[in-house]
């Protein structure tokens, strides 16, 4: 007998068939670039030249943390969307403790830097560039610290190739280019004139001022700095130190001596408010890591003070969806990502902040897995919400919501910058809104056959970057992710001596107690929705690092941003051209806006453990500079 199936009944069977066809064809994509495969380390980053600079270390004997420091240094001396001045952030796995360590090496907010003095200036948010965006240096304190701490080699060997950096290296087009693009910003303070723009022809503005594609650029008020600090190191190795009390000996004259005298005298030369007692009360924290448990697999962030946690709350979400059976890529696959990214990323508009400052931050009741059951209950399956909100965590935790009142008149999108009386606000926006959304960082993964890994994102002092005197340091521009209303987020107005909230999040899986994976990736608002797919490509549709790595992302711009203008803009979704015109059209009837784009910006690295084979796999997108050295 033949039976007839009516199209009513065929549909679903056909999208299931679909699904499965293209899920099992995700394995088996070819990649742009090869797998790195390594049995004694791994080294990958933003740069080339960088990831060599890991390499040599390990070639010296040194570890995962020897060589994260080494590239730690070479990238913020490349200038790799950041600088010496900027912010550090890591997560760091300890072989013979089996713990997951973060290093908190975030600058604070300088003497003076309160909401009130950002508002007498006209500004609606404190500004992207210039020494009042500045929060203390964070990089050089971390690296001493991770160095000290957990390294093996001296400063001197780890600091070795980014100080022959500095002496001199070919520049690579598209630093050399971006420093052309903002050469009008860069002459404005004659430091960073003097480090980026050394062709400047005052009197004739079509002559290129920044270096030429291949061009030696040179250092030598920065190499100087490196100089003193290794100098420092060997003068106390010499009285008889220990090396971890050597390397602190660098850090001290780095916060408290002549280096930190000339980081403040050139600030405060153009309207700084950093102090000598800000740059010496500032320390590095080790913390523990927070995690969540997705099937199994124990997934590490740094806490509150940047966005990490918000992967987890998503996690958490999305636990208990087959996202599996709905394909890669799917309709319903991309509106389940972006409804756990709204709602997640929500609460980290109104809830993260610094855990060293008042108020506390509901951090269990936000990881908590039954807040997750009750936000998962909030996704429409059938449209966007384009107003979702933060919910209330203190219900899963102890105590009581002290924002309740700021809560219900919360709102995703900003206020908008005042056209009048707002000049410090609009000159500082530079970028535009997209710009901002990706802004900054870069990624550093290394690992060892000892056991060690790390995963870093540094960020800040990036192009144009106010270069802090005679010190060659490129000062931070994290200022912009403090708010300065108490509406938008009660635990991130700005304060004195208080971190600011930002987008920089490492990442460690393990699984077993041992290390699964370690990944990053540079970018703004947009590193915790690339680092999730990331994820689930490895864990839910099998693919191999790389593969995920270059694997085509969507990107939200939902939550607010944490820069600029902190710009929201609901149903905004960017996805490529492998997603196809039958799933788009979905969409848009949806209610997204989707926007079809060649790439999204989600330039990862990675590194995979294959204890079957006692070897590691690495992964580097194909779409920027990221590179990794492996043996």
């Amino acid at each position: 007998m033949i039976r007839h199936t009516s199209s009513r009944q065929l549909v679903p069977v056909l999208l299931l068939a679909v699904a499965f066809i293209f899920s099992s064809n995700v394995a088996a994509q070819k990649t742009l670039k090869p797998v790195l495969h390594g049995q004694h380390w791994v080294a990958i980053t933003g740069k080339p030249l960088a990831a060599t600079a890991g390499a040599m270390i390990f070639t010296r004997g040194g570890n995962a943390v020897d060589a994260s420091c080494a590239m730690l240094a070479a990238t913020s001396t490349m200038w790799d969307t950041l600088g010496w001045g900027g912010e550090t952030q890591a997560l760091i796995y300890n072989p013979h403790t089996g713990e997951v360590k973060g290093i908190n090496a975030l600058g604070v907010a300088p003497t003076g830097a309160t909401a009130e003095f950002f508002r007498n200036k006209g500004m609606v948010y404190p500004p992207e560039y210039g020494p009042l965006a500045a929060v203390t240096p964070g990089t050089p304190g971390g690296l001493m610290v991770m160095l000290a701490e957990y390294g093996k080699l001296s400063l001197a060997e780890v600091l070795a190739p980014a100080m022959q950096m500095a002496e001199g290296y070919p520049i690579e087009a598209s630093q050399a280019d971006n420093m052309e693009r903002r050469r009008e910003v860069i002459a404005q303070w004659s430091y960073s004139r003097d480090v980026f723009l050394p062709h400047l022809n005052e009197d004739d503005a079509s002559q290129r001022a920044a270096p030429y594609a291949g061009e030696i650029f040179r250092q030598p008020d920065l190499l100087a700095t490196l100089r003193k600090l290794v100098a420092t190191e060997a003068e106390a190795l010499a009285a008889g130190k220990t090396r971890k009390e050597a390397i602190y000996a660098a850090y001290e004259r780095f916060y408290r001596g002549d280096i930190a005298e000339e980081l403040i005298r050139s600030s405060t030369e153009y309207g700084g408010l950093m102090t000598m007692d800000d740059l010496a009360n500032w320390q590095v924290h080790i913390e523990d890591s927070v995690t969540t448990d997705y099937k199994g697999i124990e997934v590490h962030k740094l806490t509150h003070w940047v966005q990490g946690p918000v992967m987890l709350q998503a996690l958490n979400i999305l636990e208990k969806i087959d996202l599996k059976s709905m394909g890669y890529n799917s309709t319903r696959y991309i509106h389940a990502l972006y409804q756990a990214m709204n709602l997640s990323f929500a609460d980290r508009d109104f809830y993260y902040g610094d855990p060293y400052m008042p108020p506390v931050e509901p951090i269990e009741g936000l990881l908590s897995k039954a807040y997750a059951d009750h936000r998962r209950q909030l996704i429409n399956w059938e449209r966007n919400n384009p107003d979702t909100k933060p919910g209330d965590p203190y219900q899963y935790q102890s105590g009581d919501n002290p924002y309740l009142h700021l809560l219900e008149k919360w709102t995703p999108i900003p206020p908008e910058a005042e056209a009048d009386g707002a000049d410090g606000f609009q000159q500082a926006m530079l970028m535009s809104d997209d710009e901002a959304f990706v802004a900054g960082t870069t990624s550093i993964q290394a690992a060892d056959a000892e056991g060690w890994v790390v995963s870093i994102t540094p960020s800040g002092g990036w192009i144009p970057a106010f270069v802090a005197g005679k010190t060659g340091i490129g000062m931070s521009q994290r200022m912009q992710s403090f708010v300065l209303d108490e509406a938008l987020n009660p635990y991130n107005v700005v304060h004195p001596g208080q971190r600011p909230r930002a987008t920089l999040t490492p990442s460690l899986a393990l699984k077993d107690g041992k290390p699964l994976m370690a990944f990053s990736v540079q970018g703004g608002d947009t590193q915790d929705q690339n680092l999730l797919q990331f994820f689930l490509n490895m864990v839910e549709f099998d693919m191999n690092v790389q593969q995920a790595v270059e694997a085509h992302n969507i990107t939200s711009f939902q939550m607010q941003s944490s820069f600029g203008a902190h710009k929201s803009e609901p149903g905004r979704l960017q996805v490529t051209h492998k997603v196809s015109e039958w799933v788009r059209a979905e969409l848009g009837r949806m209610g997204y806006e989707v926007e079809v784009v060649d790439r999204t910006y989600s330039p990862i690295t990675a590194i995979y453990f294959d204890w079957d084979n006692g070897t590691m796999w690495g992964g580097a997108s194909e779409q920027g500079e990221d590179y990794g050295l492996a043996w």
